[in-house]
């Protein structure tokens, strides 16, 4: 295996098409169609197909791309502004009409689909938010049925049948009913007829729910999604992952929707203002725990880039405070590129959550997670706040005892190597940390002593 490696720089180059995706062998990740393990690393665009002109699409995608992201999430009939046009004055449908598409605005979905594979970049599809079947807040309207679910579905998967694209049903929004359910199964059926079952299908739910929860074996639904969400600083989404792979019917996991950096910790609201907000520590925490407890990858979100902040044009929504040519650089978004690339440069696929390494009692929001090689070859574990005093590590999981271990300690915001930590026995001491130069959080990897790193 690779040693991980500092100074990341990710160069977007001209790029040959992108393979299709489908779900491995083991039900656990994704692999492209040649095999390939595929760590999802998705960006939240939810507005992109409809406030931003061709000029901004370009600037926000070169943007994700070189920062690591592969993915980017957008949807097709917008939450917000849904009765206004887009950027080039085109709406989606005739007299809200899903059966009734109107192509000048696909074709601008078309660019940019396109415009995202050249830089490299899947699109995961929306086909509509989710206030389009269940209104139970939002603005609507109310345009589904069974009936035209299906063939709007349809349509949209024969018109992106050859392109690199997932289907994302749901929108944000709970299945209460049998006529909902009808209408996601029914969408979902005509997706699979359009595109001929070609490509990846997930449901995302509403916060603090998991798509097992309404979803828990149906055969349309290739991977779960969950969305840990934006109530609470720390919410443990390791364990909402960790329940979707116990499934009798397991398939890959993943938290499509996370607290997003510089957006406001909803629970802790005064009168109805923000107080707080989420910061690139609180989204750096969430992506580890999600990914060490088996996730097949992670998707981050800015507040501001999701909607595309921008005064000049529209107002805010739900407390937006940063223009979103500026939160495109926020330093958690460039951080989920050096957590995907560590861990492509292990065989992250094999790993598998274990409580069973670390030991102690630890505050829910410093809880650590641990991950351990199917054949116990090396582990990683994620440490929020180690403080300064030996960690209790059981190597009873691993294949060789602490006399023949290495521990490297890494700085989980850049991937740089920080040092080795000492072991006494079943006692680990990580290096010091240099006063204000380095974040608390720690990612440690255990290996074997003869080598340096994982190789």
């Amino acid at each position: 295996m690779k040693t991980i490696l500092a100074g990341l720089a990710f160069i977007v180059t001209a790029r040959a098409a992108l393979p299709d995706l489908k779900v491995a062998d083991d039900h656990r990740h994704l692999v492209t169609s040649e095999g390939k393990p595929f760590f999802l690393l998705g960006d939240t665009a939810w507005e992109l197909f409809h406030r931003l002109t061709r000029e901004e699409t370009e600037r926000y995608l070169e943007n994700r791309a070189a920062k690591g992201f592969n993915t980017i999430l957008a949807v097709a009939l917008a939450e917000h502004e849904f009765s206004k046009p887009n950027a080039y004055g085109e709406m989606p449908l005739e007299e809200n009409d899903p059966t009734k598409p109107r192509d000048a605005y696909f074709r601008h979905v078309d660019w940019v689909v396109d415009q995202a594979a050249a830089n490299g970049l899947y699109t995961a599809i929306l086909p509509t938010w989710g206030d389009k079947w269940n209104m139970k807040w939002g603005k609507g309207p109310l345009i589904f049925t069974p009936e035209n679910a299906a063939v709007y579905g349809e349509w949209l998967g024969r018109r992106y049948e050859n392109k690199p694209v997932i289907w994302i049903l749901g929108g944000d929004r709970p299945v209460e009913s049998e006529g909902q359910r009808a209408i996601i199964r029914a969408m979902a059926a005509g997706l699979e007829r359009g595109d001929g079952g070609r490509h990846l299908m997930t449901f995302h739910p509403p916060g603090h729910t998991n798509s097992s929860d309404f979803w828990p074996d149906e055969m349309w639904l290739d991977f779960h999604m969950l969305q840990s969400g934006h109530g609470q600083r720390a919410i443990a989404n390791y364990d909402m992952n960790s329940r979707n792979l116990s499934l009798p019917s397991r398939k890959p996991t993943l938290d499509g929707e996370p607290c997003y950096e510089d957006h406001p910790v909803r629970g802790l609201m005064k009168d109805g203002k923000p107080t707080e907000w989420f910061d690139e520590f609180d989204v750096r925490r969430a992506a580890w725990w999600s990914v060490l407890a088996g996730a097949c990858g992670h998707v981050y979100g800015t507040h501001s880039v999701w909607q595309f902040h921008d005064l000049a044009k529209r107002k805010a929504q739900t407390d937006a405070r940063t223009p979103w040519q500026d939160a495109l650089d926020l330093p958690g978004a460039a951080q989920m590129g050096v957590l995907k690339h560590m861990m492509e440069g292990w065989e992250w696929n094999r790993l598998r959550r274990s409580d069973a390494p670390l030991s102690g009692t630890w505050v829910a929001s410093s809880r650590p997670i641990a991950a351990v090689a199917d054949d116990g070859s090396f582990a990683v574990a994620y440490l929020p706040d180690p403080g300064s005093h030996p960690i209790h590590f059981n190597f009873q999981p691993l294949s060789y005892g602490a006399a023949e271990a290495t521990a490297t300690a890494y700085n989980p915001a850049t991937g740089e190597k920080i040092g080795l930590a000492s072991i006494e026995g079943e006692l680990l001491s990580l290096p010091a940390r240099p006063e204000h130069r380095l974040p608390r959080d720690r990612v440690l990897v255990v290996t074997r002593k003869t080598a340096d790193g994982i190789e």
